[in-house]
């Protein structure tokens, strides 16, 4: 399909924003339903945040995604957030509707469609641990701890902003128990040791050319000798695919849920809030090549 002067455009902002497989996925997803609709991806520094939400509304776009490093920031500068995104305290979906700009969360349902759909597990009464309190991570927190978790624990290299997520899952699910402690060899030791499901949600395992360490960070080396079999291993990074930890928590036993998986199943959710139709999951899987990377040996 062309682009034409009644084409209707959404798009993705972030920084850096190249190796977002979102516009491949829901592309095919507008293809697939023959709607003359484009997506759009838009490398935008963070000096430029501000200006470029309200761009996207001058220029007629009818919403975006938001992703790293924005997703907190993001929640700051629009006209209204739904109340999830709120209590989350980062937007992952905006939705323009003449000038008015409203923020939504839907990392936080998309992660718990990948956990039962692709994980085979759901959060009620298990313990659970999360690494990472960026927006990812504070998304996880809430996701599990309000789906019921009976632990939520919140590892980050500032511990004092693993505490503020932790406060904010005691304010939404208090009988999830969250705690929250800096992020260290020990304390994943400690961490891993009981938790029956984990989500990483930090670029430690992306690829060293998206900006990630590779996965060379002693504390992940210590997770990854500890996750065993009964465990959900959940990473948000999927560049590569298989991460490190993913790869260990098949080795071990565990189910691994690429972060495919959370893409495709939080793109759904915004697919439908800027379209009002329901979203081709099937295509949306294909598209981003889901369901056909092998797990390397």
């Amino acid at each position: 399909m062309e682009l034409d002067g009644r084409t209707t455009l959404v798009g993705i902002l972030g920084d850096p924003v190249a190796h977002s497989l979102s516009p491949r996925m829901h592309n095919a997803a507008f293809e697939a339903l023959q709607m003359n609709w484009r997506y759009l991806a838009f490398r935008v520094p963070a000096t430029q945040l501000a200006a470029s939400l309200r761009g996207a509304a001058a220029l007629g776009l009818v919403g975006v995604n938001i992703t790293v490093p924005h997703k907190e920031a993001a929640s700051a500068l629009l006209d209204e957030l739904d109340g999830p995104s709120r209590q989350i305290g980062a937007v992952n979906t905006i939705r323009v509707t003449g000038t008015r700009l409203s923020g939504f969360n839907t990392d936080a349902p998309g992660l718990l469609d990948a956990l039962t759909r692709d994980g085979a597990v759901t959060p009620g009464g298990r313990r659970c641990l999360v690494i990472g309190a960026g927006g990812g991570g504070r998304a996880a927190a809430f996701c599990l701890a309000t789906a019921g978790a009976s632990q939520v624990l919140v590892l980050n290299r500032s511990e004092a902003k693993a505490k503020a997520v932790a406060e904010m899952v005691g304010r939404a699910a208090p009988s999830s128990h969250p705690s929250a402690g800096a992020l260290s060899v020990e304390a994943i030791e400690r961490a891993a040791e009981n938790a029956d499901i984990i989500v990483h949600a930090t670029a430690a395992t992306m690829s060293t050319a998206m900006g990630g360490a590779g996965g060379n960070t002693d504390w992940l080396a210590a997770l990854v000798r500890r996750v065993r079999r009964g465990m959900v291993v959940l990473d948000m990074v999927y560049t590569p695919t298989w991460t490190v930890l993913l790869q260990a928590a098949k080795s071990n036993g565990a189910r691994a849920v690429s972060g495919l998986s959370l893409l495709v199943f939080q793109g759904a959710r915004s697919f439908e809030l800027w379209t009002g139709r329901s979203a081709p999951l099937a295509v949306m899987r294909r598209a981003v090549g889901l369901d056909e990377h092998p797990v390397p040996s």
